[in-house]
């Protein structure tokens, strides 16, 4: 059984039990998500052996994006189809990181403080894009993924974005490359994401609510070049559908304590810290996302609403470094067959069984 899985069964019931009514109602439907994943409760496909006829019995994933193991086939699958859609030529991470200060306001306001960060980031990016100084195109291509977790678990939000290097200028249609090891000045970044993102919190009326010094301080803003589309792809995909510890971590779970690995920023060293099973659950809990929220999102040329076909944008870039750039063609991995554990020969479906019908629950808005 997964490591993170096997705590949640362990001590999840105890959780509940001890903070009752206080826990979020959405920290609870992860519990019991994570509970009855790959049990009965989430329904079960009966496979069997047309060779020898030995059934195979499989209970399903929960599918609830907190979940370790269901997380971990979704990542695979998003990875296959941005592959298919990627771009050719240089490709950029930028890293949005809030202040400290901010962080209590973030984590008591989830949903208005994250999209506040979104809309902030993505409008600075093409902001500075526009200038002829940097890239002068108007529709760049990104797509942003947030995380909240930082390497001990700690509350830390940040987003990553993944950018084509360059933009199209509308006016003319041609792409209008950025340098290669170069695509934004992160000092004006800084600047313009943490103006817009006091905008949009001042219209929201609780500017009174954030300490003054959040706006005397210089927001972390980070931009590496990372080579082409797939080299981008294959390191951020891990971390896309990730849950904020994976269970490769986990060193060990011993009467009531949870010790678990991490990496200093800058250091290779291995080290541990050891935590109470039940505050390694809150620890966890805590980066569980607002019913509904889009923690993935696209823009520009990239964007699901945008009128220009990936294939026209693609010819753009390609016309504009004269050929010297191309996609490279991906094959995705076979997926391996499910075999008898008796024979060794491929399975078919042969039953489904849907899991017992659960009473709708209520969603309370949070913050």
């Amino acid at each position: 059984m997964d490591k993170l899985t096997a705590i949640f069964r362990s001590y999840g019931p105890e959780y509940l039990q001890q903070h009752g009514a206080k826990v979020p109602p959405q920290h609870r439907k992860v519990i019991e998500a994570i509970l009855r994943c790959r049990t009965p409760e989430s329904g079960t496909t009966i496979y069997r052996c047309e060779h020898c006829g030995e059934d195979h019995v499989l209970h399903l994933g929960c599918g609830n994006r907190h979940c370790p193991i269901c997380q971990y086939r979704k990542g695979r699958q998003w990875l296959e189809r941005q592959l298919e859609r990627q771009m050719p030529g240089a490709h950029f991470m930028l890293t949005f990181t809030v202040p400290e200060p901010l962080r209590p306001f973030m984590r008591s306001n989830q949903r208005l403080a994250y999209s506040a960060l979104f809309a902030a980031s993505s409008e600075a990016m093409k902001r500075l894009a526009k200038d002829s100084r940097f890239i002068g195109g108007d529709l760049p291509g990104f797509f942003g993924v947030l995380h909240t977790w930082g390497r001990q678990l700690q509350y830390h939000p940040h987003i990553h974005y993944v950018v084509t290097g360059g933009a199209i200028a509308s006016g003319t249609g041609q792409w209008m490359p950025s340098r290669n090891e170069f695509y934004l000045p992160v000092q004006a970044l800084s600047l313009i994401v943490r103006a817009k993102f006091r905008e949009r919190i001042k219209k929201a009326g609780r500017l009174g609510e954030i300490p003054s010094s959040v706006w005397k301080t210089d927001w972390n803003v980070n931009c590496q070049a990372v080579g082409d589309a797939e080299g981008s792809l294959k390191y951020l995909a891990p971390y896309v559908f990730r849950v904020a510890i994976s269970s490769s971590r986990i060193v060990s779970v011993e009467k009531g304590r949870v010790t678990f690995s991490y990496k200093k920023k800058g250091s290779s060293r291995p080290r541990t810290r050891e935590v109470s099973a039940l505050e390694f659950l809150r620890l966890f809990l805590q980066h569980v996302l607002p019913w509904g929220f889009m923690k993935v999102r696209y823009y520009g040329f990239l964007s699901p609403g945008c009128r220009m076909p990936l294939a026209e944008v693609r010819a753009r870039i390609q016309i504009a470094h004269g050929f010297a750039v191309t996609v490279p063609k991906v094959m995705p991995e076979p997926q391996p067959p499910l075999s008898c554990r008796q024979c060794g020969k491929e399975l078919e479906g042969y039953r489904l069984i849907l899991p017992p019908k659960r009473k709708p629950e209520k969603r309370a808005r949070t913050g």
